[in-house]
């Protein structure tokens, strides 16, 4: 009886979304996805222009703040082929007025709902629009940055209130994005990534805090986020792994 082989080219996505690439890690996989998949089309989406990219990268600039911008994104990334790839790479930790906070006493209204609007509510709502356009005829998947500290089982320090809870919240709804989905589209995987803690704005205020080997480059985050990704099965759905594989307990 003849074996019928499915070919790798076959399989490898056509046609990517990075939501964020203006970021360090977003800038990072973008740059890689267009190098491991130069025949994919990379739709990528951020408030600026990257500085440099491939010539099999569209970039468009979005509002987060805007559904309707929204919307229009994911319309562009689909209007020729299905999604096989989406990744969302927004976050915030803090800016130039709101930090962490160590204690209740730091605690406010206005750092939870903007933590919560970035971290939690705007990939709800970018999950709304590009889900429903994610392939149906072969794998695809779609991958939120979260945080190992937004893991419930791994909290034993403490503090940083409205990040952990947030990321929390992010992790919760790639769960239920991914029992939805599995109803109608069973080839789709659903998950949050732990980046590690990676030489950028983000993590700046606290890297002094991180041993030099714990400490990565964007392009060593991503590379390892990539290999991750692409070993995922829809076994994996739902689920929050960190850069290195290993699969972290909510």
């Amino acid at each position: 009886m003849e074996q019928t082989t499915i070919s790798y080219k076959s399989m490898a996505p056509q046609n990517i979304a990075v939501i964020g690439c203006s970021g360090a890690i977003g800038s990072a996989l973008m740059h890689q996805l267009a190098a491991i998949h130069p025949d994919a089309t990379i739709y990528t989406f951020s408030r600026s222009d990257p500085k440099e990219y491939s010539e099999n990268i569209i970039h468009t600039k979005i509002k987060y703040e805007s559904e309707i911008s929204i919307e229009s994104a994911a319309m562009k990334a689909s209007e020729y082929l299905p999604l096989d790839m989406v990744i969302v790479a927004t976050g915030i930790l803090h800016d130039e007025v709101l930090m962490p906070e160590k204690s209740l006493k730091d605690l406010s209204a206005e750092k939870f709902i903007h933590l919560f609007s970035v971290n939690s509510v705007l990939p709800a709502i970018i999950a709304k629009h590009f889900v429903p356009r994610m392939n149906k005829k072969k794998r695809s998947v779609f991958a939120a940055l979260s945080a190992r500290v937004g893991s419930i089982s791994d909290n034993e320090m403490g503090g940083w209130y409205s990040y952990r809870a947030s990321k929390s919240a992010l992790n919760m709804i790639i769960k239920n994005v991914a029992i939805e989905t599995a109803r109608k589209n069973k080839q789709a995987i659903f998950v949050g990534l732990h980046p590690g803690t990676v030489t950028s704005y983000l993590s700046e205020p606290f890297q002094s805090n991180v041993p030099k080997e714990k400490l990565f480059t964007p392009e060593f985050s991503a590379k390892k986020l990539i290999e991750v990704l692409e070993k995922l099965t829809s076994r994996d759905s739902g689920k929050f792994f960190a850069w290195d594989g290993e699969e972290i307990e909510p």
